[in-house]
């Protein structure tokens, strides 16, 4: 994995993958880096992964603003309370023990693999709530090609789960977005196609905090740490836009579907490991 154009080669299905689903491809390459770097610690691995993130979610969310498929005003309010969550988990993440982290992030992928897979309650494109409801926000949106989604979310209920996932996301290295995007889709209701781009924007603010984090840390201090942030980079980078022009041609529930699968795979795989 060490060859640059391996690292551009793996960046790059990271980003086609991540983006598609709106999970930033953390939950992808930390497996990866798990398997083929037994020997780096915890926060190194996650600091890696959070750069890596970042460069997916900045390039994709790029992608989905030209789609204008992002809600700002939720993407803003739940991004603004990750940030003291992710601060939080990269200083947590060097004390955790390896085996403990893999065996934590193992039970995390397979919980929601389960989750998404099973549940057949797919919300409807346009699911509408009553609009003075208290606690509720409405809301409104059409993108570029023209479909217009309408829904409603609780923004309380948006405020938790995001102070959750700003803790969980740089303590594991995932992003945050499989987290993000079932709790959208799932307990917000928001329109799947919704749920991934807003996932990714408010993923691009989040990890970029946990980078400034970890820089501050001094985890990116190895050259050779360096120049695998930077075949990473430039591949999710390219393919994000991939993942963005794809999400505009797969159903919802075959976005989620796919979501489930990978993370089943990767947490059955980690575990097995950790055990």
């Amino acid at each position: 994995m060490d060859n640059i154009i391996v690292l551009i080669g793996i960046g790059f299905l990271i980003g086609a993958m991540g983006t598609l689903i709106g999970a930033g491809g953390g939950f992808i390459l930390v497996p990866i880096l798990l398997l083929t770097h037994p020997a780096l610690p915890p926060d190194i691995v996650t600091a890696v992964s959070m750069a890596t993130v970042a460069a997916n979610a900045a390039s994709g969310s790029i992608a989905y603003a030209r789609s204008r498929r992002i809600d700002y005003r939720a993407g803003l309010l739940f991004a603004a309370f990750t940030i003291p969550g992710s601060i939080g988990g990269v200083l947590i993440t060097p004390y955790i023990p390896r085996h403990l982290f893999d065996l934590i992030f193992s039970i995390l992928l397979i919980a929601l693999a389960f989750f998404l897979f099973f549940n057949k309650s797919l919300p409807d494109e346009n699911g509408v709530i009553p609009k003075h409801r208290k606690g509720w926000k409405f809301h409104k949106q059409t993108d570029s090609s023209g479909e217009t989604y309408t829904y409603s979310y609780n923004q309380w209920r948006g405020i938790a789960i995001s102070i959750l996932v700003g803790f969980l996301s740089p303590l594991l290295g995932i992003g945050g977005g499989i987290i993000h995007v079932p709790a959208l889709v799932k307990w917000l209701h928001f329109p799947v196609h919704i749920a991934t781009a807003t996932s990714h924007f408010i993923l691009a603010i989040m990890s970029i905090v946990s980078v400034i984090t970890h820089i501050r840390q001094g985890s990116y201090h190895d050259p050779y740490i360096i120049r695998m942030v930077i075949g990473l980079t430039i591949g999710v980078v390219i393919g994000a836009q991939l993942g963005a022009w794809l999400s505009h041609r797969l159903k919802g529930n075959v976005i989620v579907k796919s979501l489930a699968i990978c993370l089943g795979l990767v947490g059955i795989r980690i575990l097995v490991m950790a055990l």
